[in-house]
């Protein structure tokens, strides 16, 4: 996969240049395994991601991707190409965390988005708490990361992207969630939230939620 990131980034590059903003706080990346979380408004939100990840650190985390994009030929050969982790959420998704966490432990990125899914609105969603339990499994910090504008560029159901806005990617401090092997559901509400409240400070926009 490593040999395909200066062509991904080309193409992406490429394409999308009117789009593609700045990418700040590269200071907060670490070297050793990490969960890098962001809210998710686009299909654009992963090719930005890989892209400023690739630009700047020649490195690209791999992410989860639900089951049913393995279900087509195509799409099974690209995902498996790039590295993705398939996502069973029927069944809760334990089998990708326990992968996932084992990749973390070697010091390996992996790329979440705690919402679940796009969103429709442009309006944060409720997040769930998979990100913060894998960490607290694997035992390595969650990175915050805000990415803007996308959901105006290309909400989900619009096929081409519009516009002129610049989307940037603001990457935040570490968070530890690693102190509680048993955490309670409240727990892990609450720590998902304060992750959420993070990124959503990153992407200049707000998280509605409260905890329970």
């Amino acid at each position: 996969m490593a040999g395909s990131y200066p062509v991904a980034r080309f193409l992406v590059g490429l394409l999308y240049r009117k789009w593609l903003g700045a990418c700040t706080g590269a200071e907060n990346v670490p070297k050793g395994g990490a969960i890098f979380c962001a809210n998710h408004s686009s299909y654009l939100d992963h090719l930005f991601v890989g892209y400023y990840f690739a630009k700047h650190f020649h490195k690209v985390p791999r992410s989860l991707a639900k089951k049913e994009h393995f279900s087509d030929p195509l799409q099974w050969l690209w995902h498996t190409y790039v590295g993705a982790i398939p996502l069973d959420r029927e069944a809760g998704g334990q089998e990708a965390l326990e992968k996932a966490a084992s990749l973390l432990r070697k010091g390996e990125w992996i790329m979440m988005y705690p919402e679940g899914t796009r969103t429709l609105t442009g309006k944060l969603n409720r997040a769930k708490t998979g990100a913060v339990r894998l960490a607290i499994q694997a035992r390595v910090p969650v990175i915050p990361m805000g990415i803007t504008n996308t959901f105006y560029t290309q909400p989900k159901g619009r096929m081409l992207p519009r516009g002129k806005r610049k989307s940037d990617l603001n990457i935040g401090k570490p968070m530890e969630f690693t102190s509680r092997k048993q955490p309670t559901k409240a727990q892990l509400r609450a720590a998902t939230n304060s992750l959420m409240r993070e990124i959503a400070k990153l992407a200049k926009t707000e998280y509605p939620f409260e905890d329970e």
